[in-house]
């Protein structure tokens, strides 16, 4: 058990879980970009420990770059962006794969590819560490999911609660969530 603030969370998905899954992303992005150089486009602060695991298993030419989004409420999932900050290099004509935390209403990285795409890049594709397909808003292609689970508040590996427990190995679930939205 972890306790943040006023919340208590219990272990949902193992350590080693997280690192067998990257690893199986990570050969499929292999292949599947073989004979190009992608630009991974981290988007903090959550996919910060995801996008670096990733990255330590993919054997081809990549580069890597952070933006953050600004968003007009302080909601998560308001989807309501007013822009990406920090990408300071060109997209035009260039594979990207946009890395991410979780997905649960898709609402801001449907935005953040929509904003992507106007600078022109060949190709976008979503990594996500976390997707949520009950919660979902907005269609998405997700191209690379690390694990599908239910809404439910989770933490730790990069995810945090109120800017806390994003340091830790495993990912948490909120301890009254258990059993709760059990719709698979």
């Amino acid at each position: 058990m972890l306790t943040i603030k006023d919340k208590t969370f219990v272990p949902f998905i193992p350590a080693n879980a997280i690192q067998e899954r990257i690893q199986e992303l990570a050969s499929q992005i292999n292949q599947e970009y073989a004979d190009k150089q992608p630009l991974i486009v981290v988007v903090l602060n959550g996919a910060f420990l995801f996008a670096a695991d990733l990255a330590k298993h993919l054997t081809i030419p990549c580069e890597i770059t952070f933006i953050r989004v600004a968003s007009y409420s302080a909601t998560a999932s308001s989807g309501q962006l007013k822009q990406i900050l920090g990408l300071n290099e060109s997209i035009a004509g260039r594979d990207l794969i946009v890395v991410e935390d979780i997905v649960d209403t898709g609402l801001t990285i449907h935005e953040v590819c929509a904003q992507l795409q106007a600078m022109g890049p060949t190709s976008i594709a979503i990594a996500t560490l976390l997707f949520k397909p009950s919660a979902l808003k907005e269609k998405l292609d997700l191209h690379y999911v690390g694990f599908e689970i239910e809404n439910r508040f989770v933490l730790g590996y990069g995810l945090d609660y109120d800017g806390l427990g994003r340091n830790t190995t495993e990912i948490f679930v909120l301890f009254e969530e258990i059993g709760v939205g059990s719709e698979k």
